[in-house]
């Protein structure tokens, strides 16, 4: 019996934790059967669509610029890590 997955991609979430202005992202992974075969480029892209997601539900301002930076940081990794060719 063969068994195919039509969606090949990660699930995954990002959430805010921490308390007062010590707050920071963190990510849970909801993988398909093949889990194992996921890279490091689509692993990060896979947070910076979390973090995207995350921004249009965040009401406080310290939240806000956590996320942001939070982007910023995984952009950087994801620009010189895997250059657009």
């Amino acid at each position: 019996m063969n068994i195919t997955i039509s969606e090949s991609l990660m699930i995954c979430e990002a959430k805010l934790c921490g308390c007062n202005n010590k707050k920071k992202v963190v990510y849970g992974f909801s993988e398909p059967v093949h889990g194992l075969c996921i890279d490091k480029n689509q692993l990060i892209s896979s947070q910076i669509q979390a973090c995207r997601n995350l921004i249009p539900n965040i009401t406080d301002e310290t939240e806000l610029k956590t996320v942001q930076k939070e982007l910023e940081e995984l952009n950087t990794i994801n620009e010189y890590s895997f250059p657009q060719k």
